[in-house]
């Protein structure tokens, strides 16, 4: 019978030590696994820490960012659009991704006029380099929305920041705009 209870003491030690684990500890180490590219277990723990607590701006923008990452498009916009008007103390690359993140759920969602805004503004804060994928997606935006005018002025815009900072692993797209951009300059041509 002492032997059953020191294995049953020993089985149960890793469980009570797990429950001594405060939230302070569990949001560090979703933070950790976020900084390290593991969306869906920060994500997980998150979620259950925010059932308790209220969770800071930045803390809730990391869910926002999981969210994407994990493909719930939905609730990363519901998310992110909630702290978006709080983050602005934060330094301007940090706002460029959550911009990104948001805007690009929206565009996933189909809902266009509410990415462009959140494009623009990550086009304000990002690095120059970055700018031509945001330019992209507004080209596309536009387009979807039956603006052809603007599509072509944020396809050529994002061309001209693709050839200022060069990456091989976009060539393909450079020639899709090039392409776009004869495409639509020829069909505003005919209408005009």
């Amino acid at each position: 019978m002492r032997r059953f209870l020191l294995i049953l003491s020993v089985c149960l030690m890793p469980l009570a030590a797990e429950s001594q684990v405060t939230a302070s500890e569990k949001l560090g180490i979703a933070i950790d696994y976020f900084q390290g590219g593991k969306y869906h277990e920060a994500l997980l723990i998150m979620e259950s820490l925010s059932e308790k607590y209220e969770l800071n701006p930045r803390h809730r923008a990391y869910m926002g960012v999981c969210y994407y990452y994990d493909w719930q498009y939905d609730k990363a916009c519901m998310t992110l659009d909630s702290v978006m008007s709080q983050l602005e103390v934060f330094a301007p690359h940090e706002r460029s991704v959550y911009y990104f993140t948001d805007a690009e759920s929206h565009f996933e969602l189909g809902q266009y006029r509410e990415a462009l805004p959140l494009y623009e503004q990550m086009t304000l804060v990002c690095h120059d380099n970055e700018k031509a994928d945001a330019l992209y997606r507004m080209g596309f935006c536009y387009l979807n929305t039956g603006d052809k005018e603007n599509a072509l002025e944020f396809f050529s815009s994002s061309l001209a920041y693709y050839l200022m900072f060069p990456d091989e692993t976009k060539s393909g797209r450079m020639a899709q705009i090039r392409q776009m951009i004869a495409g639509l300059a020829q069909s505003l041509h005919r209408n005009n």
